[in-house]
């Protein structure tokens, strides 16, 4: 019989601004991790993918995989290993995971995800994020400090497609409101449309409701087969039904559509994985995208096939992003309001969709049955996606 991947359990802990070392979230996030899955131990889990990108700068720790490891009680026989692409660190590490335990490679793998990025010097961080691209060409240009490269994007958008600044405040809107009963998101506050028009701008037209916060955190997930997830839980399994990871360019000058909100990119990746899935976007119930910016979003919403191009700002504003709208799209706050630890955030995407298509999400979507998550990387230069379903593909 054919391995089929599954997503077991998932646990984080507290993401904000954390007084805290990085193995301590990791730590935090695998006791929850464990706590959703009381019948797994530690000694049950072979493999660990840990997920950062940070670790050496702003922790001072390279090599993490194995100080993770034994700090979360963990002796891997069949992988140990770091991933980093960033902000899909996490996604790339559930991607690799499904691939090692189809296989036969391995049984029980953790995949765990996390960055500390609040220094004592605050422009420590936003000098660091310079090396999230090509630190000769777009780093030298300021291009990878995210606002002012997401703020054009925007600019592109409301260019071509007529949207508005009440359509991107709309989306914060929405995402903060999913988030106030969130006890492990960074804002837990309600936002009204007149606070996100009247926020301080940051880069125009972005304000500060309409970027992420940098955070601290972490989160853990663990992946094996549906056989063996049977031993140790009666929930409704969650099938990784397909993935796609696209990536075109890296420096912005080659990037592959026809202007800054024309993303091809990910177009081809949502093909991709869609295909492999063996389902078309009508058939999304709940999606996490990559929020990292209100326009982000909007962009979206658009390229993984769930209105027309151009639409995404009257999609998201006319609260078809909402539940009971047609796509209920980051439903325990998104990147906007739970923060972003860029390793940890793929798989934070996976346990909220987990959590929906077993019928026991904070927002529940009624009959979620397939979900989608999405990630951006570096300066718009790489899409990853994952589509999950209760029922494997056939």
């Amino acid at each position: 019989m054919a391995r089929r991947a599954v997503i077991l359990a998932g646990g984080q802990c507290k993401w904000g601004v954390r007084e805290a070392h990085l193995v301590d979230l990791f730590q935090e996030a695998a006791k929850a991790c464990f706590e959703d899955i009381p019948t797994l131990k530690p000694k049950d889990v072979d493999g660990l993918i840990v997920a950062t990108s940070y670790s050496g700068r702003c922790s001072f720790q390279v090599n993490t995989a194995p100080v993770i490891a034994e700090r979360l009680g963990l002796k891997p026989t069949s992988i140990c290993t770091r991933c980093d692409t960033l902000c899909a660190g996490g996604s790339t590490g559930i991607i690799l995971a499904k691939g090692l335990v189809e296989a036969g490679v391995a049984d029980i793998v953790m995949v765990a995800g996390g960055e500390k990025l609040y220094t004592p010097q605050k422009w420590e961080v936003f000098y660091s994020e310079l090396a999230s691209v090509d630190h000769d060409w777009d780093g030298a240009q300021g291009m990878g400090l995210p606002p002012p490269f997401f703020a054009l994007t925007a600019k592109e958008h409301m260019k071509y497609y007529g949207t508005k600044k009440e359509d991107l405040a709309m989306v914060s809107v929405t995402n903060y409101n999913y988030a106030v009963d969130n006890p492990v998101a960074q804002m837990q506050k309600a936002l009204t449309l007149e606070e996100a028009m009247n926020a301080p701008e940051v880069v125009p037209p972005l304000t500060l409701y309409d970027c992420c916060p940098i955070t601290d955190g972490a989160a853990a997930c663990i992946i094996t087969t549906d056989e063996i997830a049977k031993k140790f839980t009666d929930r409704p399994l969650v099938y990784i039904r397909g993935t796609a990871q696209v990536c075109l360019n890296s420096v912005t000058a080659n990037f592959p559509g026809e202007h800054l909100a024309d993303w091809k990119h990910l177009r081809i990746a949502a093909e991709k994985a869609y295909k492999s899935a063996k389902v078309a976007p009508s058939d999304i119930k709940v999606a996490q995208t990559h929020d990292c910016f209100s326009i982000s979003e909007i962009i979206e919403v658009e390229e993984l096939g769930f209105c027309k191009k151009g639409e995404g700002g009257a999609f998201c504003s006319s609260g078809q992003i909402k539940i009971g709208g047609k796509v209920p799209i980051n439903t325990d706050g998104g990147l906007l309001a739970c923060g972003h630890p860029f390793g940890a955030t793929g798989i934070r995407q996976a346990i909220e969709i987990m959590k929906q298509l077993q019928g026991r999400a904070r927002h529940q979507v009624k009959d979620a049955d397939i979900g989608l998550t999405h990630n951006l990387s570096g300066a718009n230069a790489e899409h990853t996606i994952i589509i999950y379903g209760r029922e494997p593909v056939k």
